[in-house]
């Protein structure tokens, strides 16, 4: 696989310079679709005009307007997934649902404030910046369908409507549940979401607001417990992985959070609209509210002694925190200096348990609660082809931030490239489980508020994109105070199985420093493509705590073509996705966070899936041929030590948008 993974690098150069048009097929326009809209679709003249589907936007959260894209394409093939995201940078486990490894690192951080933990639980958990918000002439349906694995389906519908030109509602629901191959790893979730945005007919007032109830489940089998003769061995009576042995079959854990959002802002001053429809001049005064109280919880019919001694049993383990925050902002707008706004913001937290907890080593707390006051400024001008985009906060009161930093630009140069930079640093404490936790189980109790220092993340990035050649991103990151779980375990106990009994968090006292280079390609020659996508990595670090894959690179070779007199468009071929062998974190249940280990490499394997997919009208089909070379390779394919990536499996679902 080495000798195969140096051709493709070797040749790439040589395909670039020898193709006609590196770019692959593709629609010019999405599949417009137009036709008379009677009584709810308006003009800016207030007249009924024709629809099409650059009408039916979508608003980010950054306020950045796209509209419904019903096109096929591979990047939507990426994006046809558990998560509706492309997870290039993601090792999946074996069933729906579980958690991902990280084949790379997102160091730069979205969120301000500290976080409850439980990362490994997180993946499917929509925060406040993944909520759209929509503006549609007519009610949209978004159904998004897809097959499990035994027992179980994958639904997510989504419904958004008017009921004036200025007022949109939205409702949806992401469900799914499934059994799973192996033993006792069941998955389910929830994930309800209600929106809403209108504003006043001189546009003074604009409101916006969500709600989100959320719950993500599932059941913890530890991994496999006799890997090397059940699994690895390849014996034939164990093809039905049902059959495997797994650690414990009474363990569970699941996050469950309820989340209320509001955004809104008056202008105090404007001037009058020009020409072109925009003003020189506005003053807005704007406030945001959001409250979230969110839990996390394992429990275990009875103690185990994979994890170690108990206090109690049975186990069950509960976090739970509550947030409030409140914004308060004074926004300047001018045409010729930009968009400035300033902003206040109160934060209020309460992370407890239920009781103050008395061991042999010590008293651990059952709360850290306190408010933190922040001051900060965004700012974004567009200077013909120039962008400033930038984000400042400082804290002024509060022990869990210090400040944040965020600033990019772009610049268009002609014949369709595009130059960005960035800088970000960040100063804040770890997520809640580093500095405080309780358990049942002894080994699993802590409290390190008073010891552990704010983690510090400084980065740089540049990149350039072309519309014909793809686009390169290089960032580079330095790491202070990085936290991390990991094993104080003794290699003869770790070789005892006992490992996760001693699991502690750390935090590493040197700089890491960490650099990744990201290239994307797509190459074509007539109906025939090429999508690459290459990851390199490299971390210089005093101790090994931050554990990447050299190399991680994913090619699709593919057929497009339209049939049945252009009412079809078909997209069919091979995706190889594969990452060099390193020391990948382990996964500890308990905890649904991933920890450090220095015991096993994993990686090195390849991971094919052929595909066929399809569009008719708005809808587009999805048939997918999963890892189909397992079925005839070395059972070695790992998505965390002792945790299998999964078999050959076909899966199939949809994607279908309606229009009233």
């Amino acid at each position: 696989m080495k000798y195969l993974v140096c051709l493709f690098i070797s040749i790439f150069p040589l395909i670039s310079i020898a193709q006609d048009d590196p770019r692959p097929p593709t629609r010019v326009k999405d599949s417009t679709f137009f036709r008379k809209n009677d009584n709810k679709g308006f003009d800016s003249k207030g007249k009924n005009p024709e629809l099409s589907i650059e009408k039916y936007k979508i608003i980010s959260y950054q306020r950045d307007s796209t509209y419904l894209d019903t096109t096929l394409s591979i990047q939507k093939e990426y994006r046809y997934n558990y998560l509706r995201k492309d997870n290039f940078e993601l090792m999946p486990f074996s069933n729906v649902g579980q958690p991902y490894n990280s084949l790379g690192h997102q160091v730069n951080r979205i969120q301000y404030y500290p976080r409850l933990g439980a990362r490994a639980r997180h993946f499917n958990y929509m925060e406040v910046e993944d909520i759209p918000y929509y503006n549609v002439p007519t009610p949209m349906t978004d159904l998004m369908f897809k097959t499990t694995f035994d027992q179980g389906q994958m639904l997510d519908a989504l419904i958004t409507f008017n009921t004036s030109k200025r007022t949109n509602f939205a409702l949806a629901y992401k469900g799914f549940r499934s059994l799973g191959k192996y033993q006792y790893s069941q998955g389910e979730s929830g994930n309800f979401r209600a929106s809403f945005n209108t504003s006043s007919k001189n546009d003074r007032y604009q409101i916006r607001a969500h709600m989100a109830l959320q719950d993500i489940e599932g059941e913890e089998n530890g991994g496999l417990s006799n890997k090397e003769e059940q699994f690895e061995s390849g014996n034939p009576d164990f093809d039905d992985r049902g059959r495997i042995d797994v650690h414990f079959s009474n363990a569970n854990n699941k996050v469950l959070g309820k989340r209320y959002y509001l955004d809104h802002a008056y202008t105090l001053l404007r001037s009058k609209q020009d020409s072109t429809g925009s003003r020189k001049t506005s003053l807005s005064i704007g406030h945001a509210f959001n409250y979230e109280s969110k839990y996390y919880q394992f429990q275990q019919s009875a103690q185990d002694d994979y994890f170690g001694d108990v206090i109690l049993s049975p186990i069950d383990d509960k976090s739970t925190i509550k947030s409030m925050m409140n914004e308060l902002s004074f926004s300047f707008e001018n045409k010729t200096l930009g968009k400035l706004k300033g902003f206040a913001q109160y934060f209020d937290y309460d992370y407890f348990f239920n009781s103050i907890l008395t061991t042999p080593s010590g008293q651990i707390d059952n709360r850290l609660a306190g408010e933190e006051l922040v001051l900060g400024a965004r700012y974004q001008k567009q200077l013909g082809p120039l962008s400033l985009y930038g984000t400042g906060m400082y804290t002024v009161t509060g022990d869990l931030t210090d400040s944040f930093l965020d600033a990019t630009a772009s610049y268009k140069i002609k014949d369709g490239w595009l130059a960005h930079a960035g800088i970000h640093s960040s100063s804040r404490m770890p997520n809640f489980n580093f500095l405080l936790n309780q358990s049942e189980y002894l080994n699993y109790n802590w409290q390190n508020d008073g010891n552990f220092e704010k983690e510090q993340v400084n980065s740089l990035r540049v990149g350039l994109t072309s519309d014909k050649w793809g686009e390169v991103e290089v960032q580079y990151s330095i790491l202070d105070n990085y936290s991390y779980f990991a094993s104080t375990a003794t290699q003869e106990q770790i070789d005892e199985g006992q490992e996760n009994g001693f699991i502690q968090p750390f935090q590493e006292g040197n700089s890491i420093n960490y650099l990744k280079v990201k290239l994307r390609n797509d190459l074509s020659w007539g109906k025939w493509s090429l999508a690459n996508t290459v990851m390199l990595q490299q971390v210089s670090q005093d101790s090994q705590v931050f554990n990447v894959p050299s190399l991680v690179t994913r090619n699709s070779i593919y057929y497009s073509s339209e049939l049945f007199d252009k009412a079809m468009f078909l997209q069919t071929g091979v995706t190889f996705k594969y990452f060099t062998s390193y020391q990948m974190n382990s996964y500890n249940p308990l905890l649904a966070e991933f920890y450090v280990q220095q015991n096993e490499e994993i990686g090195g394997f390849p991971m094919l899936d052929f595909f066929i997919n399809a569009k008719i009208k708005q809808t587009r089909i999805y048939l997918k041929a999963e890892h189909f070379n397992s079925s005839f390779s070395k059972n070695t394919f790992y998505a965390a030590p002792g945790y299998p990536y999964r078999d050959f499996v076909i899966r199939f679902g949809l994607v279908w948008n309606f229009f009233s």
